[in-house]
C-alpha cells in the first residue's frame, strides 16, 4: 500500500520527538541524581579550596574566620567548621568546665589545672550534664590529655550537699543528692565499652595520654542560645560526625595528606550525606564540611511523580507538532509533485509559488525555471515544425510555381521550334525568332530571381552597409520607369526631403523598383503614385501608394510569398515572376528594419523604414 509523504514525516517526527522525550526521561530519573550529586560535591570541594585559602589568611582573626564559615554556609548549603590538630573545635571553646586539681593528680600530671571539653558528652545526657555542674562540684573524669585540655571518655560529678532535715539534697534541686555519670558513649564504645577494659587500657599504656583525674570545679562555661557557637552545638548529627573523626584522630592515627580533600559518605534515616576533610599544615588543622544530598533525593522524586503529567501533555504536543509540521513540509512538496506532473504532461501552464529561502524554495524555482525552459524550447521546436511544414508547403508551392512558369514559356518555345524546323510559315520566321527570344529572356529573369532569393534565404548572406540620400535614389528609380509611368500615362506626386540613411544602397533601391513597378502595375490609367520620406525619430518612413483597387485582408500578408498573386487568372504578359516581393521581404529582413503593406482611403501603400546616419 503507498503511504505518502505526509504519513511518513508525520510517523519519522513523532518517533523522533518520542525518543527525545524518552532519553530526557531516562537521563533525569537515571543519571540525574548521580550527576547532580558529583557536581554538588565537586562545586563543593571547590569553595572548600578557595575557603582554605581565605582561612588561611585570617586564622588569627576569630570573628573573620566564623564569617567565612557563615558565607560559605549559605552559598553552598553545607555546615562547616574548624577543628584542631586533635580534632577540637577550635574557635568554639565555650562549652567546658575547668578544674582545680587534687593534690594527688597535681603532682601526677604535672599542672593544677585542667580545661574538659564538655560538647563531646552524648546529646541525651548533655542537658543533664549542664544541670548537675555547679561550681565546687568534685569531678572525676578519664580523658584523653592533649595541650592540658581533657577530651573525656567518662565524667563522674559528685554534687555540693546540703542537710535539711536529715535529708541531703542537691544544692540546685530539690531532689536527693547523687553521684552522676556522663561518658563520651562513642570513644568509651570505641575503646572496649566497660570498666575492665578501661583498666586494661590503663594497665597497657595502649593509648597515650591517656589520664584519670580528679578536682573541684572552679569554672563552668556554657555556650549562650543565640550564640554562633550553638548551632553547632545543637546540630547533634553535624557534631556526631566531627566527634566521630576526632576518635579516628585519637584512636587510629588518621593522617589526611595536605593539600587534598577526603571524601566520606554517609547515610542516615534513607539520607544520603557528603563529609569533605580538608587539611590545612600551615594553621595546623583540619577544615571539616557537612551537606545533606535530601533536596537532589526529594527532585527527583517530584520529577518521577511530575513526568506522568508532563509526559502526557508533550506526547500530545508532539502529535500535534508533527502533524502541523508533517503538512508545513509536505505541502510544498505535494503542490511540486502536481506542477511536475502537469509539465510531464507538457502542460506548462502552472508555476510553483516560491514561499520560502531554503532548498524546496531553490527546488520551486529550479522547476519553474525548467517549466519555462521546456515550455520556450517546445513552443520553439513546435515552431520550428511549424515553420517546417510551411517550409514543405512552400516548397511544393515552390516547384509548383516554377514548373508553372516555366511551363508556358517551354511550350511556346517547343511550338516555335517545331514550325521553325517544318518550314511552315516561312514569311513568319522572324516573329517566332523574337518570341523565342522573349520566352528565353523571361526564363533567364526568373532563374536569376529564384537563385538570388535563394541566397537570401540561407541564412549565410552578410549585407554590407553604406550611407546614402534616400531621395536622391527615388528620383534616380522615377526617372528609370518613366517610360512606364507615361506609357500608363500616371502621375508621380513626391514628398521628398534629403535625409541620409545607412543601408545597403543596390538592395533599397531594389526593393523600391519592385515596390514602384507594382504600383504602376496595378494603377489604373490616369491615377496618381505617390512616393513619400517621413521623419519618425531615428528612423525615416519610406512609402510608395498606389491609387487603385484594395487588396483584400487575408492576401495582406500572403502577397510576401512566393509567386502568390491576387488575381489567378493574370496573364504572364505583365512581365512578373511573381518573386520580386518574396526577394524585398528577404532583402528588409537582412536590414533588420520594419516593413508592410496597408491599404489606404483610395488605394494600397507599402512602406519599410531606415535608420538616419547620425
Amino acid at each position: 500500500m503507498k503511504r505518502g509523504i505526509v504519513f511518513k514525516l508525520f510517523l519519522l517526527t513523532t518517533m523522533l520527538c518520542i525518543l527525545i522525550l524518552a532519553t530526557i526521561f531516562i537521563g533525569q530519573t537515571i543519571f540525574f541524581k548521580q550527576f547532580y550529586m558529583n557536581k554538588k560535591v565537586e562545586d563543593l570541594e571547590s569553595n572548600l579550596t578557595v575557603f582554605e585559602k581565605e582561612y588561611r589568611k585570617n586564622s588569627n582573626d576569630i570573628a573573620k574566620t566564623q564569617q567565612l564559615e557563615r558565607d560559605f554556609a549559605e552559598e553552598n548549603n553545607a555546615w562547616i567548621t574548624i577543628l584542631d590538630q586533635y580534632g577540637n573545635l577550635k574557635h568554639e571553646d565555650d562549652f567546658y568546665i575547668e578544674i582545680q586539681l587534687n593534690e594527688y593528680y597535681q603532682s601526677l600530671l604535672g599542672m593544677k589545672t585542667a580545661k574538659v571539653l564538655l560538647y563531646m558528652i552524648d546529646e541525651d545526657n548533655s542537658i543533664q550534664l549542664s544541670e548537675s555542674l555547679l561550681k565546687n562540684s568534685q569531678v572525676y573524669v578519664i580523658g584523653i590529655l592533649k595541650e592540658s585540655q581533657i577530651i573525656p571518655i567518662e565524667i563522674m560529678v559528685e554534687p555540693v550537699e546540703i542537710n535539711i532535715e536529715n535529708e541531703v539534697y542537691s544544692r540546685n534541686q530539690n531532689i536527693l543528692a547523687k553521684s552522676f555519670t556522663f561518658r563520651n558513649k562513642m570513644l568509651y564504645e570505641k575503646i572496649g565499652g566497660t570498666r575492665e577494659n578501661l583498666k586494661e587500657i590503663f594497665i597497657s599504656n595502649e593509648i597515650s595520654d591517656l589520664v584519670n583525674l580528679g578536682g573541684e570545679v572552679i569554672n563552668i562555661q556554657l555556650p549562650q542560645i543565640n550564640d554562633l557557637s550553638n548551632v553547632i552545638y545543637s546540630n547533634s548529627l553535624f557534631l556526631e560526625q566531627i566527634k566521630d573523626f576526632q576518635n579516628k584522630i585519637l584512636l587510629d592515627k588518621l593522617d589526611i595528606p595536605n593539600s587534598t580533600t577526603q571524601l566520606i559518605n554517609y547515610e542516615q534515616n534513607d539520607i544520603n550525606y557528603k563529609i569533605l576533610i580538608a587539611k590545612s599544615d600551615e594553621t595546623n588543622s583540619y577544615i571539616f564540611s557537612m551537606t545533606s544530598l535530601q533536596p537532589v533525593d526529594e527532585a527527583v522524586q517530584m520529577i518521577e511523580e511530575y513526568y506522568i503529567y508532563i509526559v502526557a501533555f508533550v506526547f500530545l504536543l508532539i502529535l500535534l507538532a508533527s502533524y502541523y509540521y508533517s503538512i508545513k513540509i509536505a505541502k510544498p512538496l505535494l503542490r511540486i509533485n502536481r506542477t511536475t506532473e502537469k509539465i510531464a504532461n507538457l502542460d506548462f501552464s502552472e508555476t510553483i509559488a516560491v514561499q520560502s529561502n531554503d532548498e524546496i524554495g531553490d527546488l520551486s524555482r529550479n522547476i519553474n525555471l525548467l517549466s519555462n525552459g521546456l515550455s520556450m524550447y517546445i513552443e520553439q521546436l513546435q515552431q520550428d515544425i511549424e515553420k517546417e511544414k510551411k517550409l514543405e508547403n512552400t516548397r511544393k508551392e515552390f516547384i509548383s510555381g516554377v514548373s508553372h512558369e516555366l511551363k508556358t514559356p517551354l511550350s511556346i518555345m517547343k511550338s516555335c521550334i517545331t514550325i521553325l524546323r517544318g518550314n511552315v510559315a516561312k514569311h513568319k520566321k522572324e516573329y517566332y525568332f523574337d518570341a523565342l527570344e522573349k520566352e528565353v529572356d523571361k526564363m533567364d529573369l526568373l532563374i536569376i530571381d529564384m537563385l538570388e532569393l535563394a541566397k537570401y534565404e540561407s541564412g549565410t548572406y552578410k549585407m554590407q552597409m553604406d550611407s546614402f540620400y534616400i531621395d536622391s535614389l527615388l528620383e534616380e528609380i522615377c526617372q528609370k520607369l518613366m517610360p512606364e509611368i507615361q506609357q500608363k500615362q500616371l502621375l508621380v506626386e513626391t514628398h521628398l526631403s534629403q535625409i541620409e540613411v545607412v543601408a545597403n544602397q543596390r538592395r533599397i533601391e531594389q526593393v523600391l523598383t519592385n515596390f514602384l513597378t507594382n504600383a504602376i502595375r496595378y494603377s489604373p490609367s490616369q491615377e496618381r503614385i505617390i512616393l513619400a520620406i517621413e521623419v519618425i525619430g531615428e528612423l525615416v518612413k519610406i512609402s510608395v501608394e498606389n491609387k487603385g483597387a484594395h487588396i483584400e485582408k487575408e492576401h495582406l500578408e500572403k502577397i510576401w510569398e512566393r509567386f502568390y498573386r491576387i488575381d489567378a487568372s493574370r496573364k504572364r504578359s505583365d512581365g512578373s515572376t511573381g518573386l520580386g516581393l518574396a526577394i524585398s521581404k528577404n532583402i528588409l529582413m537582412l536590414h533588420g528594419v520594419k516593413y508592410g503593406v496597408c491599404n489606404t482611403k483610395n488605394g494600397v501603400q507599402f512602406y519599410f523604414y531606415l535608420p538616419i546616419k547620425k
